[in-house]
């Protein structure tokens, strides 16, 4: 509250979670006791008077660090969308879980030492002083009373959890009613381990007995992992950091100087060191996405010979498909813009099609004519003049369509027919989203666009001058 004020105008709320929904993704809702949460809300994009809300970062860094002491504080903006990894992350993997502990205590002081800019705070997911209270079992002294070791756990249970033992029925609806000890009582494990186990002797003719738990069982205070994750049946450690706000646009620099220093790390038989995170997460979907590219290019050559029944033209309309990303990359290093994997690749894949279909328009158009008696050239001017307007109708129209979307254009409708004033402003959350995609089908288009009009029909000419020479020589 130091930070962001009392009275903040972009701050629209301050909520805090303890033990549910507390965890850093905002999809598990388990409950967990050990964790607290504080979440900042601010007001919309247009609202902000063009404040950065990644400055806050940064502050409540410098403001909670060593806080409150031997807890570890995690400051982060949230994540739309499904959970991912953070940016700095690094997976030890390994079968000798005391190997593996130590490594990862060793690789975390490793890159602390190095003090690499940008890089917020390490922590590793392996927790291994979580306390725990082990209940051993005096098997012999449980089998020469006759009770059994699933006896003795139901007790326990029934103690410290409750047992359901009844329902109570009110109307249609059925209440359960469960059992156990009082609040001080099962808090305390004193009292629990002296409760007494009561059962029926079947080696003294099915009498009543009651011997205390402390007798059968011996109350341990140990220590245990947190957890143990495994990826790919071997067991992992990750250790993982945020990017500083101040290093958000250079990222990947930080990103490349960690990846050194984890190969500059010396090697340890049986545990294996490496880089994970949102730049493996990149480089799958990337891999995904180009896959996706190349079966659908696949389909689209197909459904081009089964139409055109001729090699030549399908290679001349799918040079469009390697123009157009041309075109996407021309725009966004002009413009100056950053790639973006997921979006931008999926607007290549859409792309793909769009200007597949306009050099289907022309090439078509063209044969249509040459069967009817026009003479090549005459009919490849013809059909360009003709398929001229389609083409550019086509092409502006997505075109224009697109641009709102990839700048960010906001218009408060119920303002609009409320009070009359729309509230018009550009940019906003959604821009991160659909922007790149917007962007990559709007240089693509534009560029392959202005190739669909003069290359293609200048390789159609050419193509068909080749043919006819070969005929020629055969």
């Amino acid at each position: 509250m130091s930070v962001i004020g009392e009275n903040n105008p972009i701050v629209e709320s301050v909520i805090s979670n303890v033990a549910l929904g507390a965890s850093e993704d905002r999809f598990d809702r388990t409950t967990t006791s050990n964790k607290g949460k504080v979440g900042i809300a601010f007001v919309e994009f247009s609202k902000r008077n063009g404040i950065n809300t990644l400055d806050y970062l940064d502050q409540i860094r410098v403001a909670t660090q060593g806080a409150i002491p031997g807890a570890d504080i995690v400051v982060d903006q949230e994540q739309g969308g499904p959970p991912q990894p953070k940016p700095v992350s690094v997976e030890i993997r390994g079968d000798d879980f005391r190997d593996l502990i130590r490594v990862s205590e060793a690789v975390r002081h490793y890159l602390d030492s190095l003090n690499i800019p940008g890089v917020e705070e390490l922590n590793s997911d392996l927790i291994v002083s979580k306390p725990e209270i082990n209940i051993q079992i005096d098997r012999e002294r449980a089998n020469r009373e006759g009770i059994s070791s699933a006896q003795i756990g139901s007790e326990f249970r029934t103690a410290i959890l409750g047992k359901e033992v009844t329902k109570f029925r009110d109307g249609e609806d059925e209440i359960p009613v469960n059992i156990r000890l009082k609040e001080d009582q099962r808090t305390n494990i004193d009292a629990v381990e002296n409760l007494n186990i009561t059962f029926r002797d079947m080696n003294m003719g099915g009498v009543l007995r009651s011997v205390p738990m402390a007798a059968l069982a011996d109350i341990q205070y140990t220590q245990t992992y947190g957890g143990i994750r495994r990826l790919d049946q071997s067991r992992i450690v990750t250790i993982s950091s945020n990017i500083t706000s101040e290093y958000q646009p250079s990222q990947n620099e930080v990103i490349d100087r960690v990846k050194a220093s984890i190969a500059a790390y010396p090697k340890t038989e049986g545990v294996t060191v490496g880089f994970a995170g949102q730049d493996a997460e990149m480089k799958e979907s990337f891999s995904f996405l180009g896959t996706s590219l190349l079966i659908s290019i696949f389909i689209i050559l197909l459904i081009l010979i089964t139409q055109f029944n001729s090699i030549g033209k399908m290679i001349i309309i799918m040079t469009e498909v390697v123009f157009s990303v041309i075109g996407v990359l021309l725009g966004m290093t002009i413009m100056d813009m950053d790639f973006s994997v997921i979006m931008s690749m999926v607007g290549i894949v859409a792309l793909s099609g769009i200007v597949v279909r306009n050099g289907i328009l022309l090439v078509e158009y063209t044969d249509i004519l040459r069967q009817q008696g026009t003479p090549t050239r005459e009919a490849i001017v013809e059909a360009g003049r003709i398929r001229m307007t389609p083409v550019l109708l086509t092409a502006t129209a997505a075109i224009l369509g697109l641009i709102p979307l990839a700048v960010g254009l906001n218009i408060d409708f119920y303002s609009l027919f409320a009070t009359g004033d729309p509230k018009i402003y550009l940019g906003g959350d959604s821009v991160a989203f659909w922007g790149p995609l917007s962007w990559t089908i709007i240089f693509g288009l534009s560029f392959a666009t202005f190739i669909t009009l003069i290359i293609l029909p200048v390789m159609y000419l050419k193509g068909a001058q080749v043919k006819q020479w070969w005929q020629n020589k055969l």
